[in-house]
C-alpha cells in the first residue's frame, strides 16, 4: 500500500502524534499484513497442533496458543480449519481474550462479539466450565458468530441478538468479565480492508465515539462489583480510545483502570493526545499495539476493575427452568445416542425449544424475553419420529464419544470429496457416522445402503 492510498486527514494526524515514529508506521504499510493462527486448546494443545501445522509457526508473545504463519498461507481453506482446530485472527486481536482472563466456572458476557474471533478465544480459556453469552445487535453477524462458535465445539455459549440496553436491563450486574470490543472507526485495519479505508474521515471518529460512549454506559450496569470490564477497539484514535475511557470513567467513579500484564510490543495509553486534562483516570495504563513495533494490524485495549464496593449488588436472576421435554423427542434422541454414541448426555441437562433439541450450560438464567440466536449446546432438530443432529454437536463431541466412524487422513481423497458435499461409498451398518480428518471430529455423514451422504453444512463445504 503507497501513501496516497490513506487518507490525508488521517495521515496529518498520525504524523503529529508519531513524530518520529511516523516514518517507521508508515513503512509497516508496505509490508504483507501478519497472519495469526490461534489453536482451538477445546480441542487439542499448542504443541499437538504444531506436530501437525500445515505451516511454519512463529509464536506470539502475549498468546500461549497464538502464532504467525506465513503471509501467504490458505489455512482458511484446510481441512484443519473445517474441523475447528484453529482461528484465524489478527495477533494484536488476540491480546484482547488473553487480558480479559475470563476463568473456567465464570460468567462471561462478549457484548458485541461477531464474528467470534474474540469469542472462540474466551470460550478456550474457559474449557468449557462456566457460562459464555456471546451478543450482536445485528441478526445477519449473530448468525455469522453462531456459524464460528458452531465449529469451535464450544459447549456453553449461549449466543444473543440483542441492543447493549436490552441486555443491560435483563441481566443488571450479574457477569464477573464484560467485554465490549467496541465498533470503530478501523484506522488499524486500513491494509486489510480497502472498504474501511475509503469510508474514513474526520467526522466518523466523532460518531463512533459517542456510539462507544452509549455502548460503554450500557456495558458498566453488567458488571458485577468486583468485576472486570475490558474495552478494546482497532482504531489508533485518541478521541475513541483514551477519549471514551476519560468520558466514561468522569462519570463510573466505581471503575478503576489497572494496568495489565506487559508483553514485548505493549505500548502504553497516551493521555497527552487529548485536548482535556485527563491525567487524573491513569490513562497510561490502558495498551496500545502498533504495526511498526509488534506483529498485527494495531489496537487499544483498557483493563478496569469495578469496585467490589460499589452501591449497586450484583443482580441474582431466576434459574431457567425449561418445559419437560417430549416423550416423542426423548424417544428419538435415545435412540440416536443408543446406536451413534458412546456417550450419553445428562437428561436433566436437555431442552426441546421449538424443534430444537439443547443441551443446558450449568446455571443457565432465564432468558425469556430475549432474542436467542442459540439456547446451548445445540444438538440437532426433533423431527417428526426421528432425531436429526447438528453440526454444532458433531463438533463438540471427541471422536472416542461415536461409535460409527469414518476416520480420514488430510490426505485422503474422499475427504476433498465429503468436504464438497459429495456422496461417497461406505460400507457398514446405515446410520448417522461421524466423519474425522487425523482423529479429529469434522461432521456428519449419513450412511445408507452402502452409500455415504455428507451433512456438512452448506456455508462450510468447499465447492
Amino acid at each position: 500500500m503507497t501513501q496516497n492510498m490513506l487518507p490525508d486527514a488521517f495521515l496529518s494526524r498520525m504524523k503529529a502524534q508519531l513524530g518520529s515514529d511516523f516514518t517507521a508506521f508508515l513503512a509497516s504499510y508496505e509490508r504483507l499484513p501478519s497472519v495469526g493462527l490461534r489453536v482451538n486448546t477445546l480441542k487439542l494443545s499448542p504443541e499437538q497442533f504444531a506436530a501437525i501445522a500445515p505451516e511454519p509457526l512463529t509464536a506470539i508473545p502475549w498468546v500461549p496458543a497464538g502464532f504467525t504463519v506465513p503471509p501467504h498461507s490458505r489455512l482458511g481453506k484446510h481441512p484443519y480449519y473445517a474441523a475447528g482446530l484453529y482461528y484465524l485472527q489478527d495477533p494484536a486481536a488476540q491480546a484482547v481474550a488473553e487480558l480479559l482472563a475470563p476463568q473456567p466456572g465464570e460468567t462471561v458476557l462478549d457484548l458485541a462479539a461477531a464474528p467470534g474471533g474474540k469469542t472462540t478465544h474466551i470460550a478456550a480459556l474457559m474449557q468449557g466450565r462456566g457460562l459464555l453469552v456471546a451478543n450482536d445487535i445485528k441478526p445477519n453477524r449473530a448468525r455469522n458468530l453462531a456459524r464460528n462458535m458452531e465449529r469451535w465445539g464450544a459447549r456453553n455459549v449461549v449466543i444473543t441478538n440483542e441492543s447493549p440496553s436490552r441486555m443491560a436491563k435483563h441481566f443488571g450486574a450479574f457477569f464477573d468479565r464484560v467485554l465490549v470490543d467496541a465498533p470503530c472507526s478501523a484506522e488499524a485495519i486500513f491494509r486489510k480492508e480497502p472498504g474501511d479505508r475509503r469510508l474514513w474521515q474526520p467526522k466518523l471518529v466523532d460518531s463512533c465515539a459517542a456510539q462507544q460512549d452509549a455502548i460503554m454506559q450500557d456495558a458498566a450496569r453488567l458488571v458485577r462489583p468486583g468485576g472486570v470490564l475490558v474495552y478494546a477497539t482497532c482504531t489508533f484514535a485518541p478521541t475513541e480510545d483514551e477519549g471514551t475511557l476519560a468520558r466514561f470513567m468522569d462519570t463510573h467513579p466505581d471503575f478503576e483502570l489497572i494496568s495489565p500484564p506487559r508483553f514485548v510490543g505493549f505500548d502504553f495509553g497516551r493521555p497527552d493526545w487529548l485536548d482535556s486534562d485527563s491525567s487524573s483516570f491513569a490513562l497510561e495504563r490502558a495498551v496500545r499495539l502498533w504495526p511498526h513495533r509488534a506483529p498485527g494490524e494495531g489496537h487499544f485495549i483498557a483493563v478496569l476493575h469495578r469496585s467490589s464496593k460499589a452501591s449497586e449488588q450484583a443482580d441474582t436472576l431466576d434459574p431457567y427452568r425449561p418445559a419437560p421435554i417430549s416423550e416423542a423427542a426423548v424417544r428419538d434422541f435415545s435412540s440416536f445416542s443408543a446406536q451413534t454414541l458412546d456417550w450419553q448426555p445428562s437428561q436433566e441437562r436437555l431442552a426441546l425449544i421449538g424443534s430444537y433439541v439443547y443441551f443446558l450450560p450449568d446455571d443457565l438464567p432465564d432468558l425469556k424475553g430475549l432474542r436467542l440466536v442459540h439456547w446451548g449446546w445445540w444438538l440437532g432438530t426433533s423431527k417428526k419420529n426421528r432425531f436429526e443432529p447438528s453440526h454444532a454437536f458433531a463438533m463438540g463431541l471427541r471422536a472416542q464419544d461415536v461409535i460409527l466412524q469414518i476416520p480420514l487422513s488430510v490426505h485422503h481423497p474422499d475427504l476433498t470429496r465429503y468436504l464438497r458435499g459429495e456422496v461417497l461409498p461406505s460400507s457398514g451398518p446405515d446410520g448417522w457416522v461421524l466423519v474425522t480428518v487425523d482423529g479429529y471430529p469434522l461432521g456428519w455423514g449419513k450412511r445408507v445402503q452402502g452409500r455415504l451422504k455428507s451433512h456438512l453444512p452448506s456455508w462450510l463445504r468447499q465447492l
